[in-house]
C-alpha cells in the first residue's frame, strides 16, 4: 500500500473503533427488533417505560446516549479502553435512534415503518465504508469514481424515499401484532 510521504497511514486504532461501531450498531438494531417483536407477541414481559400514560420509545434512549457521548467527547476526550467504551455507547445510541427513524417522520406511526429499515441500512453502509474503505488521502481515480457513484445512489435513494413517505408498506401480520401489543 503506497501512501503520500506527508500523509500518515490510517490509524489502526481508528479503523478498529469504526469496525466496533459497525458491529455494535448492527447487533443493537437486531436485539432491539427481536425484543420489540417478543413483547408484541406476548412472549416476554412488557419492558416499555411509560411516563404519565405515555410510552417512551427507545429512540429517546438513543438520543440521550448520543448527547452524553457527544458531551464526553467534547469535554473529556477518552483514551485507551474508555475510547472503545465511548464507541460502543455511540453505536448503541445510533442504533436505538435510527431503529425508529420512521417515527421521526410519522409521529404515532407504526414501529415497522419501511423508513426505519432503510435508514438503518444506509447508516450501516456508511459505517462499513468508514470501517473498511481506504482513507480519502489514499484515494485514486477509481476511489473518487466509486465515491461519486455512492453519492448519486444515495441521492436517488433519498428522492425515492421521500416520494414513498405517503405509502405504508407494513406487512399485515406485524401490523396485527402491533395492534395487540401492550400500550
Amino acid at each position: 500500500m503506497m501512501t503520500h510521504p506527508d500523509v500518515p497511514p490510517p490509524d489502526r486504532r481508528t479503523r478498529r473503533l469504526a469496525r466496533l461501531v459497525l458491529f455494535t450498531f448492527i447487533l443493537t438494531f437486531i436485539v432491539a427488533r427481536v425484543i420489540v417483536l417478543l413483547i408484541m407477541a406476548h412472549a416476554m414481559p412488557d419492558l416499555y417505560l411509560h411516563l404519565g400514560g405515555t410510552h417512551v420509545h427507545h429512540l429517546n434512549y438513543g438520543i440521550f446516549l448520543l448527547c452524553g457521548v457527544g458531551a464526553w467527547l467534547l469535554l473529556a476526550p477518552p483514551h485507551g479502553r474508555w475510547r472503545s467504551l465511548c464507541a460502543v455507547l455511540y453505536a448503541i445510541g445510533l442504533a436505538l435512534t435510527f431503529d425508529e427513524f420512521g417515527m421521526w417522520l410519522h409521529l404515532g406511526g407504526s414501529y415497522w415503518q419501511r423508513g426505519s429499515f432503510d435508514a438503518v441500512i444506509v447508516v450501516a453502509a456508511v459505517l462499513g465504508l468508514l470501517a473498511f474503505a481506504p482513507s480519502p488521502s489514499q484515494w485514486r481515480g477509481k476511489h473518487v469514481l466509486a465515491a461519486i457513484v455512492v453519492v448519486v445512489a444515495l441521492a436517488v435513494f433519498g428522492t425515492l424515499f421521500i416520494g414513498a413517505l405517503d405509502r405504508h408498506d407494513v406487512p399485515q401480520r406485524l401490523h396485527r401484532l402491533e395492534q395487540q401489543a401492550p400500550p
